[in-house]
């Protein structure tokens, strides 16, 4: 799919794309909201939110060998994935370092996988270029995300509903045609659905604590540094694939040396600042700021990745942006890893 998407449902009434052109966030090509964004976050209370997400792109991947060679290059366990399986994975580096991420769906019909438009060609291009004497096929279908959050509601023509564990509020996510987007929408819209833009899928995602690979990691993230990703997208208990020794080795002997938090900011500036923005505190940068989005209840928040050696720091600061370290998003310290203590052990210690 070309970067230039655009949704059929940018012609609803009161849609509006995000209209920041430095963003990070993934947005291109569909509704930030459609004319009241908090008011369209409110409704999640009593009322199912349907989500346009139709800028990702899906692929299938099918064939007799499919579970065992995404699970030979992923960080999930798939080999003996069975069809109604939704969950997430990663693809790393040598290095550990995270590549892609993915959302997965498994159906009779293969491996449902999809991910932001950005990063679909590279993931394409890897996969196939792994596929040796694999029988696997890999298409990138012509299916449209949507996101109810909320109560389910039935969408018979859906080739799959995926429900991803939130803390917040119930999501579920489900892929149509493209072709019959706007009729599902309104299919949803007649079960009791109301759409809402991609701001109120934002500020529930960071309530969630879930990253976005461009607008909240780097190119030297790896999954430790996200709780959410840790417990969602990998497997601590598979064999190896491509990455899985830096996770290994963390897990097992140390910790990330930074950690994905949620932060709140002071609203009454007059210019909040941006994605990539640097956090200062005591004079030094510690960190910087990713997804950032107008809360309706907590005003704005945002993740941001900070060095774990300085999240007890107070004043933290970002151009003349205060902001605080919502504390339920500290990573836990659950005492001395299994490795390192196995080591002391050894030593007598």
């Amino acid at each position: 799919m070309a970067t230039t998407y655009r949704s059929p449902l940018l012609d609803h009434p009161g849609a509006a794309e995000l209209q920041d052109e430095s963003t990070l966030v993934d947005a291109r090509g569909v509704a930030w909201h459609y004319g009241a964004p908090l008011q369209e976050q409110q409704l999640l209370s009593s009322t199912t939110g349907i989500v346009d997400r139709s800028h990702r792109v899906i692929f299938l991947v099918s064939g007799e060998d499919a579970a065992t060679f995404l699970n030979n290059l992923l960080s999930q366990k798939l080999d003996d994935a069975q069809p109604g399986l939704s969950t997430s994975a990663l693809d790393l580096d040598v290095q550990g370092h995270i590549a892609h991420h993915l959302d997965i769906a498994v159906t009779r019909v293969g491996f449902y996988l999809d991910v932001p438009a950005g990063q679909a060609d590279s993931l394409q291009d890897y996969l196939n270029k792994m596929v040796f004497w694999s029988q696997v096929t890999i298409e990138r279908t012509d299916l449209a995300l949507l996101t109810l959050l909320g109560d389910p509601l039935d969408c018979p023509n859906a080739h799959f509903v995926r429900g991803v564990d939130w803390s917040q509020l119930r999501r579920t996510d489900l892929a149509v045609p493209r072709a019959e987007l706007v009729a599902t929408v309104t299919q949803l819209e007649a079960a009791g659905g109301k759409l809402v833009g991609l701001m109120a899928f934002t500020a529930e995602r960071v309530k969630a604590w879930e990253p976005e690979l461009f607008a909240d990691l780097d190119n030297r993230s790896i999954p430790h540094e996200s709780s959410f990703l840790l417990t969602h997208a990998v497997h601590l208990n598979k064999g190896c694939y491509r990455g899985q020794e830096t996770v290994s080795r963390v897990h097992n002997l140390g910790r990330a040396p930074r950690a994905l938090v949620q932060v709140h900011l002071d609203g009454s500036v007059p210019q909040l600042p941006t994605a990539g923005a640097e956090i200062i505190a005591n004079g030094r940068v510690i960190g910087r700021l990713g997804t950032i989005v107008d809360d309706c209840d907590y005003g704005p928040s945002a993740l941001a990745l900070i060095k774990r050696s300085a999240l007890d720091a107070t004043a933290l600061q970002t151009g003349d942006c205060a902001l605080t370290i919502e504390k339920a998003s500290l990573p836990q310290d659950d005492g001395e890893r299994p490795g390192r203590s196995a080591i002391n052990r050894l030593r007598g210690m």
